[in-house]
C-alpha cells in the first residue's frame, strides 16, 4: 500500500512538472513564432500584400478545407501539395528565371554551369535574407523577387478559382473549380501561402542558416537542409531510447509481477444483471458500429480520389461529396466512434463496479446519447453544406468545417461536445462514487478510471483555445494538445485502467498487483507522452528547443512498448485460464491485437518517423499515414471494439452471441489493416521519402510524383486490404444486427445489482 502511495505521488509530480514545461514551451512558441507582417512591399514601394491579408488568407484556406486539402508546414492531407513547399519551389524557380533573362537574355536552362552556379548562390542569399522590419512590421522584397511573388500568386489565384488552364491540375489535387468563390479570399490565400514559405526559408533574426521552421521543407535551391541540431538530437534520442529500454527490461526482471491468481471455477459476472442505465448504453454501441461503417465508406472514397480526383469510376460524385468532405468525415468519425465506444464503456461499468444505480442515471445516459447524436449529425451536415456552398470564413469557423485535421467541427459544436463530456464525467463519477469511498483492493484502479475520465472531459477544453485570428503556429500547438494528449494520452490511460479493472473483476489478475502496475504504467507513459507531444511541432514555426525536448521525450514514449509483447502474451494465457473465460475470447483477443499494433503501429512505424532527422524528410508523406492508420485503428480502434464487445457480452443473452461472426470480424479487420499498411502505405511512403531526400519535399508531393505510375500502383494495392478490412466491418454489423433480434435482458433493481456484484 505504501509503495502504491509513493507511485501516486510520483505520478502527480511528473504530471505537474511536465505540464509546466509544456506550458513554458507554449510561451516560447508565442514569442518566437514567425511575425505576421502588416504589409509586404517591393523595394520600389509597391504594395504586394495589404494589411490583414495573411490572416485573412489563413482563414480562407481553413474555410476551403484547410488541412483536408493539402498541408502547410507538413500538417494536413497528402494528395494536394504541401503549399509551403510548393510556393517556395515555384518562387525560387521564378526568381531564378527572371534573373537569367535580365542578366543573360535567356532562360536558366540555357546557361553555362558557371553562370547557373552564380545564380544559385545569389538565389540562396536573396531567399534567406530577412528583410522584415520589426519596427514597422513590414517585409520588403527586391523588385525581382516581388515580380516572382506576383507570378506565383497569380497561379494560386487561378488554381483556387476557375481558371480553365488549371483544370487538369485541379483534378490531380482532387479540387473543384472555384474552391474559393471570393476573389479577395483567393488573393489573401496567396498572401498566406507566401508567408508560410517565407517563414520556412528566411533566417531567424540573429541566426545564419536557420529559418523559422528549422529549414523545413527540404529545398536544396534555397539552402533548406537539416540543421546540426536536427541530426544531433536525433542521435541522442536513439541512444536515450535504447538505454531506457535496457533499464526498463532490467527493472521488470528484478521486480517481476506476482503471478496471476487461480481463476474462479465459474464466471464471476455470469449472474450480473444489468441495471436500467447499463441497458441504456446498448444504443451507443450500435451507433458506434454505424459510424465505423460510415468511416470505412468515406475512407474508400477518399483513397480512390488519389487516382481519379473528382470522380468514382467516372461518376462525378465530387460534386456532392468532394475530397475535402469525404476526408473530413473519415478522420472525424474515427475519433468520434472510438470516443463513443469508450464513453459508453464507462457508463456501463460504473453501476456494475459500485453496485448501485444512482437516481435518474438512466435519464442522464439517454439524454447524453441524444445530445451526442445531435452533435455528430449536426456538425457533419453543417460542415458538408458549408464546404459545398462556400459560406465563408466566419461560418466555417463557428458552424461549418474549421479545416483542422481531427478537430474540424465548428466552434459551436466543439462547445456543445465539451459540455457533453462534462455531463459524461458527472454521470460516471456519480456511478463510481460508492466504490470510490469504500475501501477495497480495487479502489486505486477505480480512482484511475475516474481521474482519466476527468482529464478526458477537461482537456477537451483545449479545442476552445484558438480563435479565427490566432497565429497558425499557436493553432498547431493547441491542436496537438487535443489530438495527442486527449486522444493518444488520457483516453489510453482510461482504457488501460478499465481493462485492468475488468480483468480483476473476472479474477484473472490480482487487484493489488493491478493497482500498482497501472499507476506505474501511467507514470512511464505520461513521462514521455506529455512532452512527447512536441514531436508533432518540430517544424511548425517553433524555436529549436522544441526539437531538443520533443526528440528526447518522444523517444521515451517507445520504452513501454518493449514490454507490451509480454503483456499481450500474458493476456493470451489468461484467455486459456479456465473454460468459462472462452466467453470473453474475442474481447481479450482484441486487447491482444492492441498489443501487437502498439508495437508495430505506434512503436515501429511511429519511431520510424519520430526522430527529427527522419521527420524532416518524411513529414507530410505516406509513412505518416501508415503510422496513423496502424496506430489509430490498430491500437485505439481495437481497444474500442474490445471494450464494446465486453459490454455487449453482459447486455445480451449468451445464446445470441455469434463467435463465428466475431472471428471473421477480428481476423478480417486485422489482416486487412496489415495488408493496407504494408502493401500500399509503407511502400508509397518509402518512395516519397526517397524523392524528398533526393529532390525536395515539393517533388515528393508534386502531381508528377504522386500521380506517377509507381505511386498509383501502390494506391491500387490498397484495394485487396481495403476489401478484406471492409468485409470485417460488415461482419461486425451483421453480428450487431443479430443481437438486435435477440431477447433482451430485464433490468435489475439496485439491490439485485448490488447482490450480483
Amino acid at each position: 500500500m505504501q509503495a502504491t502511495r509513493k507511485l501516486w505521488t510520483w505520478l502527480a509530480v511528473i504530471c505537474a512538472l511536465s505540464f509546466a514545461a509544456l506550458g513554458w514551451v507554449g510561451t516560447e512558441i508565442y514569442v518566437s513564432a514567425p511575425p505576421i507582417p502588416k504589409q509586404v512591399v517591393s523595394s520600389k514601394g509597391t504594395e504586394i500584400f495589404a494589411e490583414g491579408a495573411v490572416m485573412r488568407g489563413q482563414e480562407s484556406w481553413l474555410a476551403a478545407g484547410g488541412q483536408q486539402l493539402g498541408s502547410v508546414w507538413g500538417h494536413g492531407s497528402y494528395l494536394a501539395p504541401d503549399w509551403s513547399a510548393d510556393w517556395l519551389h515555384r518562387e525560387a524557380v521564378a526568381l531564378r528565371e527572371i534573373w537569367a533573362q535580365q542578366t543573360h537574355g535567356t532562360g536558366y536552362a540555357g546557361l553555362q554551369l558557371g553562370q547557373q552556379a552564380a545564380l544559385d548562390a545569389r538565389l540562396k542569399e536573396e531567399m534567406r535574407r530577412n528583410t522584415h522590419d520589426a519596427a514597422t512590421n513590414v517585409i520588403t522584397l527586391s523588385a525581382e523577387r516581388a515580380e516572382a511573388v506576383q507570378q506565383v500568386a497569380g497561379h494560386y489565384i487561378g488554381l483556387f478559382g476557375d481558371d480553365a488552364s488549371l483544370a487538369a491540375l485541379r483534378e490531380q489535387y482532387a479540387m473543384l473549380p472555384a474552391t474559393l468563390k471570393d476573389v479577395a479570399d483567393r488573393k489573401s490565400l496567396a498572401a498566406f501561402f507566401f508567408w508560410s514559405a517565407w517563414s520556412a526559408t528566411t533566417d531567424r533574426p540573429g541566426e545564419a542558416g536557420l529559418s523559422y521552421t528549422s529549414n523545413w521543407p527540404h529545398e536544396p535551391l534555397v539552402g533548406n537542409t537539416p540543421t546540426a541540431g536536427t541530426g544531433i538530437w536525433s542521435i541522442a534520442s536513439v541512444i536515450l531510447m535504447l538505454g531506457a529500454i535496457i533499464a526498463m527490461v532490467f527493472f521488470h526482471g528484478r521486480h517481476a509481477e506476482e503471478g496471476d491468481p487461480t481463476p474462479p471455477k465459474a464466471d464471476p459476472l455470469f449472474s450480473l444483471k444489468p441495471t436500467p442505465s447499463m441497458l441504456a448504453t446498448r444504443k451507443y454501441f450500435f451507433v458506434v458500429i454505424a459510424l465505423i461503417l460510415a468511416q470505412v465508406g468515406m475512407g474508400v472514397l477518399t483513397a480512390h480520389y488519389a487516382v481519379e480526383g473528382t470522380a468514382l469510376f467516372g461518376i462525378p460524385i465530387a460534386q456532392i461529396l468532394p475530397f475535402t468532405v469525404s476526408r473530413t468525415i473519415h478522420t472525424q468519425f474515427a475519433v468520434l466512434w472510438i470516443a463513443t465506444a469508450w464513453l459508453a464503456t464507462g457508463l456501463y461499468i460504473a453501476p456494475a463496479i459500485s453496485g448501485r444505480e444512482p437516481k435518474f442515471q438512466k435519464l442522464g445516459v439517454n439524454l447524453l446519447f441524444y445530445a451526442l447524436l445531435f452533435i455528430v449529425a449536426g456538425s457533419t451536415i453543417t460542415g458538408w453544406l458549408g464546404t459545398l456552398q462556400g459560406l465563408g470564413n466566419e461560418y466555417a469557423f463557428w458552424i461549418g468545417n474549421q479545416g483542422l485535421e481531427f478537430t474540424s467541427m465548428g466552434r459551436v459544436w466543439q462547445i456543445l461536445l465539451f459540455v457533453g463530456l462534462l455531463i459524461w464525467v458527472t454521470l460516471l463519477g456519480r456511478g463510481l462514487w460508492p466504490a470510490l469511498k469504500t475501501p477495497s483492493e480495487s479502489r486505486g484502479l477505480i480512482a484511475m478510471v475516474f481521474l482519466s475520465a476527468l482529464c478526458i472531459g477537461g482537456f477537451y477544453a483545449t479545442s476552445l483555445t484558438w480563435g479565427r485570428q490566432t497565429h497558425y503556429a499557436m493553432i498547431e500547438y493547441w491542436r496537438w494538445w487535443l489530438v495527442h494528449l486527449w486522444v493518444e494520452g488520457f483516453f489510453e490511460v482510461f482504457a488501460t485502467a478499465v481493462i485492468a479493472l475488468l480483468f480483476s473483476r473476472l479474477g484473472l489478475i490480482r487487484a493489488a498487483t493491478a493497482n500498482s502496475a497501472i499507476v506505474l504504467e501511467t507514470i512511464v507513459f505520461l513521462f514521455g507522452g506529455i512532452l512527447g507531444t512536441l514531436h508533432h511541432l518540430y517544424f511548425t514555426g517553433t524555436p529549436t528547443s522544441v526539437i531538443a525536448i520533443g526528440a528526447m521525450f518522444s523517444a521515451l514514449e517507445v520504452v513501454p512498448m518493449a514490454l507490451i509483447g509480454v503483456e499481450a502474451w500474458r493476456n493470451y494465457q489468461r484467455s486459456k485460464a479456465a473454460l468459462w473465460v472462452a466467453a470473453y475470447k474475442w474481447p481479450i483477443l482484441c486487447f491482444i491485437a492492441v498489443g501487437f499494433w502498439n508495437v508495430v503501429g505506434a512503436g515501429l512505424l511511429g519511431f520510424s518517423i519520430n526522430t527529427p532527422i527522419a521527420l524532416y524528410y518524411m513529414q507530410g508523406m505516406n509513412m505518416t499515414a501508415a503510422h496513423g492508420h496502424a496506430a489509430l485503428f490498430g491500437v485505439y480502434g481495437m481497444l474500442g471494439i474490445g471494450l464494446m464487445l465486453f459490454c455487449l457480452r453482459g447486455l445480451y443473452p449468451r445464446a445470441a452471441w455469434s463467435d463465428k461472426l466475431l472471428g471473421w470480424t477480428f481476423w478480417s479487420v486485422n489482416i486487412g489493416l496489415a495488408m493496407m499498411v504494408f502493401m500500399s502505405l509503407v511502400p508509397a511512403g518509402i518512395a516519397q521519402a526517397w524523392a524528398s531526400i533526393t529532390h525536395g519535399v515539393w517533388f515528393a508531393r508534386s502531381p508528377e510524383f504522386v500521380h506517377s505510375t509507381m505511386i498509383e500502383r501502390f494506391v491500387w494495392l490498397r484495394v485487396p486490404g481495403d476489401v478484406v478490412f471492409a468485409f470485417g466491418t460488415l461482419f461486425l454489423a451483421l453480428f450487431a444486427f443479430k443481437l438486435l433480434g435477440a431477447r433482451q435482458a430485464k433490468p435489475a433493481t439496485g439491490r439485485a445489482q448490488q447482490q450480483a456484484v
